[in-house]
């Protein structure tokens, strides 16, 4: 099966270059405002795309249990250094094009700042969908081609492309913002209903950061997000969808192994042999090493 190109953080100090020693305390703490208005106040199991190192999962406290996912082995790594095992916390490795869930598997999932690596959007959010329960809550974060700065590099002609059509635009390699209306599109045609939506780093200018504290500005940028019901032009925007509702409870699954299925063939339940799951149908191998189920490439 062919996908698309993977953005891959593996042996990168992403969390501590980028957020502890990268000046973005203000970013971090604005999104913490916005998650927490957006997540629900409790839930079984969430998914969390695009985990990292763990920056945001401390944060889900009204879950039972978290899986988070990661392409980079490197990232989930630290994420586990940073949180431990408690059986809370599933580290899995895979890819987002090939989610190795059950279907109608998660009430909740979150994908905050892994969206702008996908090359094809609405085949990941498609993914998504497939793996949650009915009435399941969505968070998604994505960066906006309609921010105001890149408008106003637009009108005087210091940029080629229009902020205003519905493709993304690709910025750099495997990074691409989207418009907003494009986004809704995309959900709404997979079955979620959007309930929020919150605009997300007004502030995000250089000058402005080193002048203010950061706590200031994510408190003012707090004052603003609810603004994103209205119009979004800011950098970031986050929004909460839901699937639709359900009156048929579904079972919770019984063991961690229960949650997999092959991403290659489909077939469950997987069989576990200690260092590693199998398929029953195309006799797949997928390592569990180190704490981290493994589903990027099947063992030789």
């Amino acid at each position: 099966m062919t996908t698309p190109p993977v953005c891959d953080y593996e042996g990168s100090d992403y969390q501590t270059s980028f957020w502890d020693q990268g000046g973005r305390q203000y970013e971090d703490r604005a999104e913490a405002i916005a998650l927490k208005r957006l997540l629900p106040a409790r839930g079984k199991l969430l998914l969390e795309l695009g985990a990292g190192a763990g920056r945001n999962t401390p944060r889900y406290t009204g879950y039972e249990r978290i899986v988070l996912l990661d392409y980079s082995r490197t990232q989930l790594q630290q994420a586990r250094a940073r949180l431990g095992d408690s059986p809370r916390y599933i580290y899995v490795a895979a890819d987002i094009y090939k989610l190795p869930f059950i279907d109608a598997l998660f009430d909740g999932a979150t994908m905050i700042r892994t969206l702008h690596h996908m090359a094809e959007a609405p085949k990941a959010l498609t993914q998504v969908r497939q793996v949650l329960t009915p009435g399941a809550t969505f968070i998604l974060e994505y960066a906006n081609k309609l921010n105001l700065k890149a408008i106003l590099r637009y009108w005087l002609g210091k940029q080629s492309w229009s902020p205003f059509t519905l493709e993304p635009v690709e910025f750099a390699a495997l990074n691409f913002d989207f418009h907003p209306h494009a986004i809704r599109q995309w959900l709404a045609e997979l079955g979620f209903s959007i309930e929020k939506t919150l605009t997300v780093s007004h502030f995000r200018i250089g000058a402005l950061k080193r002048l203010l504290p950061a706590g200031f500005l994510a408190g003012l940028d707090g004052l603003i997000q609810p603004t994103g019901a209205l119009f979004q032009v800011s950098p970031s925007v986050f929004l909460r969808a839901v699937t639709s509702p359900s009156s048929q409870a579904l079972p919770a699954p019984e063991t961690v192994l229960s949650l997999f299925r092959c991403p290659e063939c489909g077939a469950q339940p997987l069989q576990d042999h200690g260092d590693h799951l199998s398929c029953p149908g195309c006799a797949q191998k997928w390592a569990f090493r180190d704490g981290i189920y493994d589903f990027r490439e099947a063992l030789k």
